[in-house]
């Protein structure tokens, strides 16, 4: 009889060693080159088993838009793109600037089952850049929330930033900071550049980004904190952020799958699903954000996620909201750009998408090397797949840039603390879970 365990065959690590992962209940049991033959066989040969996926910057919308996307939704398309962890953004309906959305937000997670759902607390009260929310009272919830941010909105007031950068000195979290100077960006739709020009769409200037960037890194230096910056999307951020750890300071940085792969000549269609904040950027940008990545000025790789309804996106460009979606092909997107160029391997991969968010989060149970003991967030990855992406999608939403685009790379296998959420490229059916 068979028991209740998998063990993966064939199996290829990040360093480029070929071995064997077994898994039992929620844990791997060992990596070694044995076959237990009682425990159900997964041939994975041609697959590179990685850590699961961990996300810093989600959008599940729940609650209050959950006509755009739900916590299980949400958690499916996260699935199916290999994680095992994501961050939701508080910009929700009640925002989560407080304990009881946070448990809210951690307890539907649970319920959901397919992904740990680890939510991010608003910084002021209600997204207003006023009155600091209770980011303690966050912190010491059942949520045990490590990073805070108004995403969505910046922290534009230098007083309050100051005060919510020493606020969370005391438990060890970090800001995560939108950085955008709402003075500078009044009305803007695009890129400030000559494009925005011809396309008579107000521009949206690089200094806009970056000035928040050069403050917020000298406010952090000065009170010894930790500032984490959002989807960076231009070279002089870059530039900033690469002065400020050579300093340094305690900063990271974020850069998003379509910041990586996408640029502003694509809104000369008019076309609303190239709407997005910020806004997507010139060909030098995206070769500066290709090499931060690569060089470590840029630490991780986050999909800010952003479902809309069709309402909200398939309408006129002044009209629509910003955002796209892309938990789901972010993966294939990094193999595409940042693989198949040369710029890093599969250790660097790795480092990427899971360890590196993990420890920005401060998770123990995220993020952990492939070993004996380790929980069994584990994504088996087919390098060598091409596909062109269609429509078809996990998520609520279907505002994705990128159908119609030949990728390279796709998840195979997730699993989630030993239990498939994924398997041979289908999402799994889990209902009511027992809160994995």
């Amino acid at each position: 009889m068979k028991q209740q365990g998998t063990i993966f065959t064939n199996v290829q690590l990040s360093d480029g060693s070929k071995t064997n992962i077994a898994v039992t209940g929620e844990l791997i049991s060992y990596v070694g080159d044995e076959i237990d033959s009682s425990l159900n066989v997964v041939d994975c040969s041609g697959l590179i088993a990685l850590s699961g996926f961990v996300d810093l910057h989600t959008h599940l919308r729940e609650p209050g838009f959950e006509q755009s996307e739900t916590i299980l939704t949400g958690s499916r398309a996260a699935a199916k793109g290999g994680f095992t962890c994501v961050h939701p953004m508080a910009n929700t309906n009640p925002v989560a600037d407080n304990s009881a959305v946070v448990e809210q937000v951690y307890a539907l997670g649970q319920t959901a089952g397919y992904v740990q759902v680890q939510p991010i607390g608003a910084v002021t009260v209600n997204l207003e850049g006023k009155n600091l929310a209770d980011l303690g009272k966050m912190n010491a919830s059942a949520a045990k929330v490590t990073l805070f941010s108004d995403d969505g909105k910046c922290v534009s007031d230098s007083l309050v930033m100051r005060r919510a950068l020493e606020y969370i000195k005391a438990f060890d979290g970090v800001i995560a900071q939108h950085a955008q100077d709402p003075l500078l960006t009044v009305n803007a739709q695009m890129n400030g550049s000559a494009l925005s020009l011809k396309l008579g769409l107000t521009g949206w200037p690089a200094v806009a980004e970056e000035a928040i960037i050069a403050r917020d890194v000298l406010l952090t230096e000065e009170v010894g904190s930790r500032l984490h910056v959002c989807h960076v999307s231009t070279k002089g951020s870059v530039e900033i952020i690469r002065w400020a750890k050579s300093r340094g300071i305690n900063v990271t940085a974020e850069v998003t799958p379509h910041h990586l792969i996408l640029t502003e000549d694509l809104v000369s269609s008019y076309n609303p699903i190239y709407k997005v904040n910020p806004p997507l950027r010139t060909q030098e940008d995206v070769v500066a954000l290709r090499q931060a990545v690569a060089d470590g000025t840029i630490d991780i790789v986050a999909t800010d996620h952003a479902p809309h309804t069709a309402d909200n996106k398939d309408c006129e460009w002044g009209e629509a909201a910003f955002g796209m979606i892309g938990l789901e092909t972010a993966a294939a997107i990094m193999k595409t750009t940042l693989i198949d160029t040369g710029l890093i391997d599969w250790v660097k991969f790795e480092e990427l998408l899971s360890t590196k968010p993990a420890s920005i989060s401060r998770l123990t149970n995220q993020g952990q090397k492939l070993e004996q003991g380790s929980f069994a967030n584990i994504v088996f990855f087919d390098p060598k797949t091409e596909y062109v992406v269609d429509s078809i999608s996990e998520s609520k939403s279907s505002n994705n840039p990128y159908v119609g685009m030949k990728l390279s790379g796709s998840v195979v296998h997730t699993l989630y603390r030993g239990m498939f959420t994924v398997r041979d490229s289908e999402v799994q059916e889990i209902g009511n879970s027992d809160g994995h």
